[in-house]
């Protein structure tokens, strides 16, 4: 599928995915942080089948997104998880993953790329909510932590605000 105005680098499918359970669709975004020095590292550890972790996405520093998961499969990014009272929330959500470590900011162009990234996956699925790691799995999770601008997210999606965590 393309979209619009990204600069999808790369199709890279990963071996860690599976069907959706119970037919479900995505209703969620789930943001997480990659913690590793750089994005090659993160997209060799999110599509190594031992590793048994993946994401849809992966964006990195300078903006540039790629796609390791087809929407319609089950990525594995959240873990043991809990959001809107529902748990295992890779059931109905789709991952993204962004460039970057604990603590530290994030770049314009990963905002404007997670943006219209967002944007796109609305328009196919019936997103109801954008949550971070850290919200989903709180005590376990801290991505995509401190360094991330929720207001500014919020601000360039233009979503309902109870689309959003409280940050």
């Amino acid at each position: 599928r393309q979209l619009a105005k990204l600069r999808v680098a790369q199709l890279q499918s990963s071996p860690n995915c599976g069907p959706r359970r119970d037919g479900l669709t995505p209703s969620m975004v789930v943001i997480h942080y990659t913690a590793m020095q750089d994005a090659a590292s993160a997209l060799e550890r999110l599509c190594d089948p031992l590793a048994e972790v993946s994401a849809h996405y992966l964006i990195c520093a300078h903006g540039t997104v790629t796609q390791m998961v087809e929407e319609a499969e089950r990525a594995w990014h959240a873990g043991v998880s809990n959001y809107r009272g529902r748990s295992n929330c890779n059931d109905d959500s789709i991952g993204i993953e962004l460039e970057g470590l604990e603590g530290e900011l994030f770049e314009a162009a990963q905002y404007e790329s997670l943006a219209q990234l967002c944007l796109a996956i609305g328009q196919q699925y019936p997103i109801a909510h954008i949550a971070g790691h850290e919200h989903i799995a709180p005590g376990r999770k801290k991505d995509p932590g401190s360094g991330f601008d929720w207001a500014l997210l919020k601000k360039i999606v233009a979503w309902p605000p109870q689309y959003f965590p409280e940050y």
